[in-house]
């Protein structure tokens, strides 16, 4: 595993077994992680327009959470004593406390949530109890401060309550709520440019001629984008001219801090991309040792990072998921963790080339016996959409692995 965390390209022939047209899943995905420096620039946001954002500092609560005893059942409020039989003297509801004192012999009659009154220190249930007039007599033992939310239990004045990098959700946003915050500071929104290449492509709603297809990798990329709440960019589809290419790839690094774009990174006469990138940026590495997704690039275009993705659809989905989130969540500053992996019964055989890292789209599930199982979608080729939108998961055939017969264990990755 590679120890610097500020790579330069300048320093990648030094590393051990560098060949940027011939790259491991792993290697690649570490070498990314090494050129990726978080965003610094914040904004600060109404707390109803943070989901999904990412919190550009530690939360520290600015009191105690409950700021006060609360009652944690519907029952009756009383101070600790051997006493069976109390007198009922009030009642305290939430947002309308008791106000008076209460004494040994004396109760209130109190709700869920509302405060527990000065003298008292236990709430008993109020199916623990018999009523006959206003007083009430106890069915069982009363012990000091049973039912009784105490000031601070769940959070302390100061206390660190949510860390800086971690993506806001609804649980943090009512938690953010419960502390008094109306607005948040979060880092800006990461700027995403994308675009497709190629003279097939044609618009969906319109037309197709003969020899033309429609575009649908800036579809499914502006859906994977959506879900990390990024700013899109959408450049459309650039002509597989030279130029046309090169002008949108300046053009998009001047606006955004990645720029993604599918098809045009394989050897063909027309695929520019890699040629260009060499040219006005820097290129990393433009072939990994998987499938889908072998022609893969990644580079910079002066402090814009770039992805070249294939151009068939599956393949752009599986170097997204594989590569691409992980780097655009690092960008914007949150902790990035190993893709979540468990092992299942392959239930059918899949045949299997050693030397490549495979990402067959597969379907898990549970059997009769409560044991994980997989199976794939069918057909895996690179092209098949339909295939991603069957599937719950990749199966993931390492490197070195062969065929795999029915009954073997294999790696899923949940989608």
């Amino acid at each position: 595993m590679m120890k610097s965390r500020n790579l330069r390209l300048s320093q990648l022939d030094a590393l051990p077994d560098y060949d940027p047209a011939s790259m491991p899943v792993e290697q690649a995905r570490e070498l990314v992680q090494q050129f990726l420096t978080p965003l610094t620039a914040t904004e600060t946001v109404s707390l109803h327009t943070a989901l999904h954002r990412t919190l550009s500092h530690d939360v520290l609560s600015p009191l105690h959470v409950p700021p006060h005893d609360y009652s944690a059942m519907d029952g009756y409020a009383l101070p600790f004593s051997n006493l069976t039989r109390l007198q009922v003297i009030g009642s305290s509801y939430a947002g309308h406390a008791f106000e008076g004192v209460v004494t040994a012999g004396a109760c209130v009659r109190i709700m869920t949530g509302a405060l527990i009154p000065k003298g008292c220190d236990s709430v008993v249930m109020q199916e623990q109890v018999s009523i006959e007039g206003d007083t009430i007599t106890l069915s069982s033992k009363v012990h000091r401060g049973q039912n009784i939310r105490r000031v601070g239990e769940d959070m302390q004045q100061g206390s660190q309550v949510l860390e800086c990098g971690q993506i806001i959700r609804p649980a943090q946003m009512g938690l953010l709520a419960s502390l008094g915050f109306d607005e948040v500071t979060v880092y800006r929104k990461l700027k995403v440019a994308i675009f497709s290449t190629g003279d097939e492509l044609q618009q969906p709603g319109t037309p197709l001629a003969p020899g033309q297809i429609y575009d649908s990798n800036r579809y499914s990329l502006h859906g994977l984008l959506g879900e990390l709440n990024v700013e899109v960019l959408d450049m459309g589809n650039i002509r597989d001219e030279r130029a046309s290419i090169k002008t949108a790839l300046l053009d998009a690094a001047q606006q955004a801090d990645v720029i993604i774009t599918s098809g045009g990174v394989s050897v063909g006469e027309a695929d520019y991309i890699k040629q260009l990138l060499a040219e006005i940026g820097e290129v990393v590495f433009w072939k990994i040792a998987m499938k889908p997704g072998r022609p893969l690039a990644y580079g910079k275009i002066g402090t814009c990072h770039f992805f070249g993705l294939p151009g068939n659809p599956v393949a752009v989905m599986v170097t997204f998921m594989q590569f691409v989130r992980d780097a655009l969540c690092k960008l914007m500053g949150q902790a990035v963790q190993p893709p979540f992996t468990f092992n299942a019964i392959c239930t059918s055989p899949i045949r299997k080339i050693p030397g490549r890292t495979e990402f067959q789209r597969g379907i898990f599930s549970q059997n009769e016996n409560g044991a994980w199982v997989v199976r794939t979608t069918g057909e895996q080729g690179s092209g098949i959409l339909s295939s991603m939108s069957k599937a719950n998961c990749f199966i993931v055939l390492p490197l070195a692995q062969g065929n795999v017969e029915a009954g073997d264990h294999v790696v899923v990755q949940p989608f």
